[in-house]
């Protein structure tokens, strides 16, 4: 019956445990880039890191339109992560409910292409996707436009050929989420992963579910259940 669905899957936080695994790695390679490739010290470049995350939503933005860095060159040097792989974790009953869940299945992630793969392969689950949307497919007018643009969101779905409506994001992001949900796709806030103390004031209360969410879900085997919100 929905076979026609379909996922669209954030990785970070969604699929792995990324607040163990890869964030205090990225971070402190985007703060090592900051102070090596603009000359600012240690607290300079931290601040300037969390700044254009605040108003970005990505430090990567800020970096590009301030300061002319290049986004593969950035992206190449802040997530080499040695030992990634070791200290990757998902959940198996998680990976299984994916292999079972109908529908198409794409990684969409602002995360760069190698990263996502490596993790993907890392954790076994490369094959159970149709597709692996990063950070690079984000572009309009020459310039990345990552989550949470609604602009991309417009022009991904219409690329995709499936109707927002028949489009689900899986996230655990809620600014995404919104963003997802006002240009009509489905959303469901996957909090396995989520650490409220870590995550700031707006996620303190994971009960509960903002008017743009869809569903709220503690584990992938709930959206075996959750394909009824597509019947609305």
């Amino acid at each position: 019956m929905h076979r026609n669905v379909l996922w669209l899957f954030d990785l970070d936080n969604t699929l792995h445990d990324a607040t163990h695994a890869a964030m205090p790695g990225i971070n402190v390679g985007m703060t090592e880039y900051i102070v090596e490739f603009l000359g600012v010290d240690r607290d300079a470049a931290d601040a300037l890191r969390r700044h254009y995350w605040r108003r970005y939503g990505a430090t990567l933005l800020g970096l590009v339109r301030h300061h002319g860095v290049r986004a593969s060159h950035f992206l190449h040097h802040t997530h080499r992560l040695p030992g990634l792989e070791a200290r990757l974790r998902g959940h198996p009953h998680d990976f299984a409910a994916l292999r079972r869940l109908p529908g198409r299945k794409i990684v969409l992630t602002n995360a760069p292409r190698v990263y996502a793969e490596r993790v993907l392969s890392a954790l076994g689950i490369e094959g159970w996707f149709d597709g692996v949307l990063s950070i690079e497919d984000m572009r309009m007018f020459g310039q990345l436009r990552p989550k949470p643009d609604a602009r991309m969101l417009r022009r991904l779905v219409a690329s995709l050929r499936v109707p927002a409506a028949r489009c689900v994001l899986v996230e655990d992001t809620l600014e995404h989420q919104k963003a997802a949900r006002g240009v009509g796709l489905r959303t469901v806030w996957m909090q396995r992963w989520l650490r409220p103390r870590a995550a700031g004031a707006a996620l303190r209360d994971l009960a509960r579910r903002p008017a743009y969410v869809d569903r709220r879900v503690r584990r992938l085997g709930d959206l075996l259940r959750a394909v009824a919100i597509l019947r609305r």
